[in-house]
């Protein structure tokens, strides 16, 4: 027992053990590292959908907006329809007041009452004018509103989109930090690494115990 001794926490057992330690660390880290950035590719693709989502709606807004302004310029044109048969329907019941003048009170004629009836026709030529006006102009309005309600669609999209993109960064700077630390670890541990097992084996002594000088050998068998 002069000779032997206990072996030391520190042989190439140990050293081994904390290499598939760290190996196994590195490993996982590396992993949480594409992890993150999986994570930041949704979050990204994510947020792309939705931008897409805004380009079609904002399309639609467009159009709805062309379309609005189309049937209200229609409406101002049949507007500018009554002014004209106002002027007949004046004209006329300046004829009939001439005409009926000139009767002096005698029964009326088929030309008066033609006067009449003409005056009565452009009448309810007017109104139908004024109701296909605001007929347009309900339509108008129906479109304009339909944008302004697409409208709060596309703002919450903006914002959603703008917190998955938001979302994506984070992660991917937190991927770069992740594997900024695991690459400055591995460097630090290839540089603290242990000498290779031969080495070790060559230089340690001999396990047999020495005869000291001036002592006989032992006796053979």
């Amino acid at each position: 027992m002069a000779g032997g001794g206990a072996p030391s926490s520190g042989g190439p057992g140990s050293s081994t053990a904390a290499q598939f330690r760290r190996s196994r660390f590195l490993g996982q880290s590396y992993g949480d590292a594409t992890k993150l950035r999986e994570m930041a590719a949704r979050q990204d693709r994510l947020a792309s959908r939705y931008e897409q989502r805004m380009s079609r709606l904002n399309t639609r807004i467009e159009r709805l907006r062309h379309q609005a302004t189309l049937l209200r310029e229609k409406g101002q044109r049949v507007l500018g329809e009554i002014p004209e048969r106002d002027q007949e329907i004046k004209q006329l019941q300046r004829d009939i007041e001439s005409a009926t003048t000139q009767r002096k009170g005698a029964p009326l004629t088929s030309d008066i009452t033609a006067l009449h009836y003409r005056v009565r026709k452009l009448q309810q030529k007017v109104v139908d004018l004024q109701q296909k006006a605001k007929a347009l102009e309900l339509r108008a309005a129906q479109k304009t509103q339909k944008t302004i309600e697409l409208k709060v669609k596309v703002d919450r999209l903006q914002e959603a989109a703008h917190l998955a993109g938001q979302e994506a960064v984070q992660l991917r700077q937190r991927a770069d930090r992740l594997q900024l630390l695991v690459e400055q670890d591995s460097a630090a541990g290839a540089a603290t690494a242990p000498p290779p097992a031969s080495a070790a084996t060559s230089t340690a002594p001999s396990s047999s115990p020495s005869t000291p000088p001036g002592a006989s050998p032992p006796p053979s068998p």
